[in-house]
């Protein structure tokens, strides 16, 4: 299957949490859209890689997307080295998609950067035509996506650009709220943790109101992009009035 977006996550709730109202958005325009998770999220302090498993496959339902993959690479411990690549290089070929976006390029995890280089320079390298790679035994085409973005994470980075997802907020939130073992529910006796705090879903909306204050819109979430972004015209720029 051809998809036209892939967001990648280092963990399960990365995607949901950083651009799952620009999915959705994507999705309504009959858009086809893939979700990559590299690892389980294994050693997060709250919650199992098996119960991690079931919140990812909910939050996939209420997204809509047309595929969700877990590459099982190790939470904490993978790298940006050739095998790593040749898993993400094997995934980008099987959907060929024409846009990735993936996890911020510098972050409080220190898996959100690593993840971020490692699916950035997988993406470059798969459209080297030399490197071979096969999926279901059949060797595959290189492709390589005209543009990977990357959304913000905790620390927060001026982005390049910002999409509308005013129409969306409350359903991303609702995807957000499938990992139950992750964030606030006083019905948990584990740990608390960073995410686990009530503020914390509050800072994710209060982002979003001010990046969509910034287009005058209700909420919007912000991408980074390395490369250089073109319009044909300034009609480009003109938004609708609301």
């Amino acid at each position: 299957m051809k998809l036209d977006i892939l967001a990648f996550g280092v963990h399960p709730d990365d995607v949901e949490l950083g651009c799952a109202g620009t999915l959705l958005a994507a999705i309504a325009e009959g858009k086809k859209v893939g979700i990559i998770d590299l690892t389980q999220g294994e050693l997060g302090t709250r919650g199992t890689a098996e119960t991690r498993k079931v919140e990812a496959a909910n939050a996939a339902k209420v997204l809509g997307v047309d595929v969700r993959e877990n590459l099982n690479m190790a939470d904490g411990f993978f790298k940006n080295d050739e095998a790593h690549q040749l898993k993400v290089i094997e995934v980008i070929r099987k959907y060929q998609p024409e846009i990735i976006i993936c996890n911020s390029p510098e972050d409080r995890h220190p898996d959100h950067g690593r993840s971020a280089a490692l699916v950035s320079d997988a993406s470059f390298l798969s459209g080297l035509r030399k490197i071979v790679t096969s999926c279901e035994g059949k060797k595959q085409e290189a492709w390589r996506p005209k543009y990977v973005f990357h959304y913000i994470q905790d620390r927060f980075f001026e982005p390049d650009f910002v999409i509308d997802i005013s129409a969306f907020h409350d359903t991303k939130i609702k995807s957000v709220l499938c990992y139950t073992t992750q964030f606030y529910n006083p019905e948990l006796s584990e740990p608390q943790t960073y995410i686990s705090n009530p503020q914390f879903l509050e800072s994710i909306k209060a982002r979003a109101m001010m990046l969509g204050k910034r287009i005058g819109v209700d909420y919007a979430e912000g991408f980074i992009s390395k490369k250089t972004l073109g319009v044909k015209s300034f009609d480009s720029f003109i938004q609708n009035e609301t």
